[in-house]
């Protein structure tokens, strides 16, 4: 795993990366159900400290996803962070979003180690609004929604291998607002994923009526500017449905917490230090 992690680190310093790893565009369609890589160097470099988080240990509690995921414990949204750490100080969290991640880039990205031998005990899961987008192509809907509800199986599939012992708590895909038009299917692949639950190792949790009104609207305050991703009232949201999930299967929050430090945008870091 070192030895990997190291590779990866080398070739994104001396451009060869992209060509190492899946440097070929994926098809126009490429079901949500295969796994894909990321072939800039920056995604690279990422998934590389995140082997290296996962390796560390101490993670009782993994949060997966894209950049709705990623930002919330990230050292370059230091408000986010202050607020995750607000909220799951004492819990062990950590935090493998990464920004603009399909399903199937996530698929890739756990099946090259970043759940190998973490054993946590909780897995929160939200993703899937990538693979929607803003758009709606007219006769395509059911397609869509077939392939974004196979593609999270897919995920839960894979997590149940790689983590057996955990319970996953599978977020239903929050309300985006730069095109209200892609609502309908948001909602119909919610309806799916509400499905997939046990009401034991593998939960569902919606919490859209909290964000949004009932026609799907974004309530003031919920998300950036951007209409996509949550400001910090939005995440105070999310975190206040999972902390009793967290209290009921992980007990109250400990005085220290001894999960991995956290991590960011390598290229955020790279243009906040000074060049020499």
């Amino acid at each position: 795993m070192r030895i990997r992690r190291l590779i990866i680190l080398f070739l994104a310093s001396t451009g060869f990366l992209v060509p190492f790893c899946f440097a070929a565009q994926a098809p126009a369609h490429f079901a949500a159900d295969q796994p894909l890589s990321r072939t800039d160097q920056n995604s690279l470099i990422a998934h590389a400290q995140l082997l290296e988080k996962a390796q560390k240990g101490g993670i009782d509690l993994y949060f997966e996803g894209d950049s709705i995921t990623r930002r919330w414990g990230a050292i370059d949204y230091p408000d986010l962070l202050a607020n995750w750490n607000q909220n799951f100080y004492g819990w062990n969290a950590a935090d493998f979003g990464w920004g603009a991640d399909t399903i199937q880039n996530i698929l890739w990205r756990l099946n090259t180690g970043e759940l190998d031998n973490v054993h946590p005990k909780v897995i929160v899961l939200l993703a899937g609004t990538n693979n929607i987008g803003n758009k709606v192509i007219a006769g395509a809907e059911e397609e869509k929604i077939a392939d974004v509800t196979k593609g999270l199986q897919a995920v839960i599939k894979t997590m149940r291998e790689k983590a057996p012992e955990a319970t996953i708590i599978l977020m239903g895909i929050f309300p985006r607002n730069d095109n209200i038009a892609v609502l309908s299917i948001i909602n119909r692949v919610n309806e799916n994923l509400s499905k997939l639950a046990d009401g034991k190792k593998i939960r569902y949790l919606n919490i859209n009526d909290k964000l949004a009104d009932g026609e799907g609207r974004l309530f003031d305050g919920m998300m950036n500017a951007d209409k996509l991703h949550p400001a910090i009232k939005g995440y105070q949201v999310w975190a206040d449905a999972l902390k009793p999930i967290f209290y009921e299967l992980l007990g109250p929050p400990a005085k220290e917490d001894h999960a991995p430090p956290p991590t960011g945008d390598p290229s955020a870091v790279r243009k906040a230090t000074p060049q020499n």
